[in-house]
């Protein structure tokens, strides 16, 4: 009988691994057809990394597919002047803290409340986290109305928003500076 039991655990594992809904996959990757950008051309690969450089620039990548429900995981390194950040739910292709949620990517941001690992104008981080000139993980998990990020494995966000519920993911590089972004991986969730 228990021989019984442990084959049909084994065949509910997987029976599920098979049939998951859930979807993983690499975004911006270099010389794929799932992304684009917009702004000024500042973005460029070096040895596997997305490096965004600006001097006194706007430049922004966007998935051309919309996303729901998902984990997204990525490494980032941001210099010491760059105002950058990672937009989920975009409503359009007009990134932005209106139409998107902008998870900043900002240690200096004049406005404390808006830096690294806030949600720009909706959500103040819990913790402050320090990212400058080093490599830093983000953790983005967005389920329903439920939000929340992670940075370097430190919980920043956890909030109930159902302003935006679907939509692209956009990466940004504004004003002075370098950032580089690598491993971005995203798990959808059904």
């Amino acid at each position: 009988m228990k021989k019984i039991n442990k084959i049909s655990a084994v065949i509910l594992v997987i029976f599920s691994l098979v049939f998951s809904c859930n979807h993983s996959e690499k975004l911006f990757q270099e010389n794929s057809n799932t992304w684009k950008s917009y702004g000024d051309n500042c973005w460029h690969f070096s040895e596997n990394e997305l490096i965004g450089e600006v001097k006194n620039q706007e430049s922004y990548l966007i998935t051309k597919q919309r996303f729901k429900d998902f984990d997204l995981n990525l490494e980032f390194k941001p210099d010491n002047s760059i105002n950058t950040g990672v937009f989920i739910r975009c409503i359009n292709e007009d990134v932005n803290p209106k139409n998107c949620y902008e998870l900043n990517i900002w240690d200096l941001h004049p406005d404390q409340t808006n830096r690294t690992g806030a949600i720009v104008a909706r959500v103040n981080p819990r913790v402050v986290v320090s990212t400058i000139n080093k490599w830093n993980t983000y953790r983005i998990k967005a389920v329903n109305s439920h939000i929340q990020v992670w940075i370097n494995d430190t919980l920043t966000i956890d909030t109930i928003d159902n302003a935006l519920r679907e939509g692209y993911i956009g990466l940004q590089a504004k004003a002075t500076g370098k950032v580089s972004f690598r491993n971005i991986n995203i798990q959808t969730i059904d």
